[in-house]
């Protein structure tokens, strides 16, 4: 296993590139091990979304849950965003890729996302996500920033994405009230 920590980026966030075993049947893979995030809670629920080409979803954000979010199928542009007031790394942003890549070669990456880290995705193929949480669902902890927010100026790959409802009532950065940001 080998694991990146752009923490210089945003603090806590940890990318997961796991061994992968193969052979002439196939390949295995561990997408996930408590011992890669040792700091973090243990995961108490898995969740899998498939979404179609052109799909976006977030940007969602937590006051309280972390997300391990892994590719099995398809090519996703991922979009973080550091809401932690008091963080050191609070405003910076990473765009990322997880699953298939341009060249057509799947990296199988996971990636570690810590409560206050706004997170969303964008389907760039039809796609598949699975994801663990350490808390079980809250929607009062189902909280969410507008994806086109222009304070946050995220590099989406898709111009004219399809969003839920849900996702295209979320408020702009500078309309969140302050009980519902995060702390670092």
């Amino acid at each position: 296993m080998t694991d990146i920590t752009p923490s210089e980026i945003i603090q806590d966030v940890v990318f997961i590139t796991p061994e992968i075993f193969s052979d002439d049947r196939g390949m295995f893979i561990e997408t996930w091990r408590k011992e890669w995030i040792p700091s973090g809670r243990e995961m108490v629920q898995s969740n899998r979304a498939d979404r179609k080409s052109g799909s976006l979803v977030g940007l969602h954000y937590h006051l309280f849950q972390s997300d391990y979010w892994y590719v099995p199928a398809g090519s996703v542009q991922v979009i973080l965003y550091d809401l932690r007031e008091g963080s050191p790394t609070v405003g910076n942003l990473i765009s990322a890729y997880l699953g298939v890549l341009p060249n057509g070669e799947h990296n199988h990456q996971g990636i570690y996302i810590p409560p206050g880290v706004a997170h969303g995705f964008a389907a760039l193929s039809d796609m598949t996500i699975t994801y663990l949480v350490d808390s079980y669902y809250n929607p009062e902890d189902e909280l969410g920033v507008a994806w086109n927010d222009p304070d946050i100026n995220a590099p989406w790959d898709l111009v004219e994405p399809t969003i839920s409802e849900r996702d295209s009532l979320n408020p702009l950065l500078s309309s969140i009230s302050p009980s519902l940001m995060p702390k670092g």
